[in-house]
């Protein structure tokens, strides 16, 4: 792919590969506060549009998040249909996000030197 011809849009390379690098930090901070189910992770994403992502990717991710010991999960019951599953941020899940916010600037002012001033010169 010609570098000129990458989609702006959610869908386009760009966007997925940067979707793909901070997606499991995203899911962390919508988890901060309170529980969320799934679909409703898929939702609160969609509604930043270069966060809309998939069931394909949500359940492996929080699957993998619940492996590592990062989101601990409870089964409800739902109000129409079967019971649903909640994940909720542990501890390690706390440390592991605000490790995150802490790098985030610093990673992000990184970027932005070298996208206003490719050489890297100092202004």
């Amino acid at each position: 792919m010609v570098p000129g011809n990458a989609k702006n849009e959610a869908g386009g390379r760009v966007p997925s590969q940067l979707r793909k690098g901070v997606l499991e930090y995203c899911v962390l901070a919508l988890l901060r506060e309170e529980p969320k189910y799934g679909v409703e992770l898929l939702a609160e994403l969609a509604a930043v549009s270069v966060m809309t992502t998939s069931q394909g990717t949500i359940y492996p991710l929080l699957s993998r998040l619940r492996r590592e010991g990062l989101v601990d999960t409870e089964l409800r019951e739902s109000p129409s249909g079967p019971p649903r599953r909640y994940y909720a941020l542990t501890p390690l899940g706390r440390a592991a996000l605000a490790e995150f916010a802490g790098a985030w600037p610093d990673f992000r002012n990184a970027v932005d030197h070298f996208l206003n001033d490719p050489q890297g010169d100092p202004a």
